[in-house]
């Protein structure tokens, strides 16, 4: 069974509304580049995947339905369908509720709108990190609406640059593509303190990759 046909046996009526509506509405979106069925096959087979890892569920099928765009764009980037028009940057760590969502806010904070950011985890966990939301709030960064995403191939075959962190062999590979991996402590069991270390860590990363990358792009 197809996560499509999984998701329309198991989701509860409203949900399935509300993400019928927003298949609708990204099909509109994406007219010319998916075919509505793809659509709403990308927005059913998200809902199933993040409902197997979310504790609570309520507004499930608008983030479902966010993710879903993320992904379609994604895939129409890879495909050359879309035009990226600024470089495309991929977070990776294995549970997508520290560490990536960290890099992935300090870098759009950073590049101001001159990168698509995007992060996700090989096993991702249901909620990010509050310490972490805490601490980068002490920043001015808000990340309150940011979501542990699963890895997916449209994301990664998207990316101009892979960064990972702990995730091993999760990733894979393609061509053409920029790949580095950042030894950065989880802050999983740290204190605020503990996790504001972390914090200063990666933004001396990210300071220093965006860096890069603005010599890379004005070569």
């Amino acid at each position: 069974m197809d996560a499509h046909a999984e998701s329309t046996q198991t989701t509860p009526a409203l949900d399935t509304h509300v993400l019928q509506r927003s298949a609708e509405h990204l099909a509109e979106k994406y007219a010319g580049i998916f075919s509505p069925e793809t659509v709403e096959r990308y927005v059913f087979e998200s809902y199933a995947t993040l409902s197997r890892t979310a504790r609570v569920r309520t507004h499930l099928a608008s983030i479902a339905a966010h993710f879903a765009d993320n992904r379609l764009r994604a895939l129409g980037q890879s495909q050359g369908k879309i035009d990226s028009g600024v470089p495309q940057v991929l977070f990776v760590c294995v549970h997508n509720i520290g560490r990536s969502q960290i890099a992935a806010a300090l870098l759009a904070h950073y590049a101001a709108g001159d990168v698509e950011v995007r992060s996700a985890g090989s096993l991702p966990q249901s909620d990010v990190h509050p310490l972490a939301v805490d601490v980068l709030a002490e920043r001015g960064i808000d990340l309150t609406g940011a979501y542990p995403k699963p890895l997916t191939d449209d994301v990664v075959r998207a990316a101009d640059y892979v960064v990972t962190m702990g995730c091993g062999d999760a990733c894979p590979v393609y061509p053409g593509k920029r790949y580095l991996d950042w030894d950065v402590s989880d802050p999983a069991d740290q204190t605020i303190d503990g996790v504001r270390d972390i914090v200063d860590d990666m933004e001396v990363r990210v300071r220093q990759f965006w860096s890069e990358i603005q010599r890379e792009v004005t070569r």
